[in-house]
């Protein structure tokens, strides 16, 4: 059989991948703090003819003849460039500008100073829209625990008390709030999670992310190392703001209409490969 019938197949199932990766990109065009994926090639492995020759006395080298037999997925990339923001002036909408994920947790593990970072469940998030539950604890759309640090410097849930007045939150992600007594109060301090290759994250749906063993994580031994905000080039969060999708929209829709045509294109070679072979068939009557 013709090699390029293969050729085309490989071709087809490679843009029909990218295809999906651009819906989903579409699909999540308003989802707060989504990051948008990207679609890269690669050349399968070549067929050699000829392999090359070195020049002599009396004639000069031969380059290699090779065909190729397709083309694959090379990689579906995470690109977590920033997002615009979007203002609500709503206090429990938070925006980060620049670096950095808030930590949410779930099955949360206390020990002797707070939590165990080790031990607890830990996801990652860009999506700020944020709730407080029954108990006064800051959760989000799924009802995880924001995680931050306590007065004492702790990592822990992030509570307000149930008499409070007013609250608010700052740059620097400390919670303050007004007493019973019209005084000051902090509750906490928001904490961010950094990491030097975001791209590794796996996304697990519900705008969280997992840790996995390529993200860059920094860490302090195998524990995840808190972030304060505004400082070592983390974030600072813009409370009554979100980050939106960084989906472009023209972008996308030039994107799928490459892929419809590179899909078009390898159909034709196959329909063409099947035309050379019915005449090979047609060629015995």
């Amino acid at each position: 059989m013709l090699r390029s019938m293969y050729s085309g197949i490989a071709g087809m199932k490679g843009f029909q991948t990218q295809l999906d990766v651009v819906g989903n990109n579409i699909a999540n065009v308003n989802t707060v703090g989504f990051k948008k994926g990207r679609t890269t090639f690669q050349d399968m492995m070549s067929q050699t003819v000829s392999g090359a020759s070195a020049p002599t006395d009396i004639r000069g080298g031969i380059n290699a003849q090779q065909v190729g037999l397709g083309s694959q997925i090379g990689s579906i990339d995470n690109i977590h460039t920033q997002g615009n923001r979007q203002t609500t002036n709503r206090t429990l909408d938070l925006a980060l500008e620049g670096d950095g994920m808030f930590v949410f947790g779930t099955d949360l593990v206390a020990d002797g100073d707070g939590i165990d970072l080790q031990q607890s469940q830990l996801l990652y998030s860009r999506a700020g829209n944020l709730y407080l539950d029954d108990d006064g604890f800051i959760v989000n759309a799924n009802g995880q625990y924001l995680i931050g640090h306590d007065e004492d410097g702790n990592p822990s849930p992030i509570q307000l008390p149930e008499n409070m007045g007013s609250f608010s939150i700052q740059g620097n992600g400390v919670v303050n709030y007004i007493d019973e007594a019209e005084e000051t109060q902090i509750a906490g301090q928001i904490m961010l999670a950094s990491f030097s290759n975001p791209g590794g994250l796996e996304k697990v749906g519900s705008n969280m992310y997992r840790s996995t063993v390529n993200d860059g994580m920094i860490t302090d031994g195998d524990v995840v190392q808190l972030i304060e905000p505004e400082s070592d080039g983390a974030a600072a969060i813009v409370s009554g703001a979100l980050e939106m999708s960084n989906v472009d929209l023209a972008e996308e829709f030039t994107d799928m209409i490459v892929a419809q045509r590179g899909f078009q294109a390898n159909t034709r070679i196959i329909t063409t490969s099947d035309e050379i072979l019915q005449e090979l068939v047609n060629l015995k009557r």
